[in-house]
């Protein structure tokens, strides 16, 4: 399934949540919806647990690789 059709059906149940359940259910269904995303990339093993609480590395700024050459 593409990331395209992926988002999709996340803004539609985003939006039957917001229409039927009002601004408390959208936010509810943003939450999970987010959670999961986070879990299933963990279950895959795109993501380590270390990942969310290990600072970014500053020594990543933008045009590095111009200085290099």
């Amino acid at each position: 399934m593409s990331m395209a059709v992926v988002g999709l059906l996340a803004g539609m149940a985003l939006g039957f949540a917001g229409y039927f359940g009002g601004f408390g259910a959208f936010l509810l269904v943003a939450a999970l919806g987010a959670i999961g995303f986070v879990l299933g990339r963990f279950l895959d093993g795109d993501l380590d647990p270390g990942d969310l609480f290990r600072p970014r590395d500053r020594g990543r700024v933008r045009g590095r690789h111009d200085r290099d050459r």
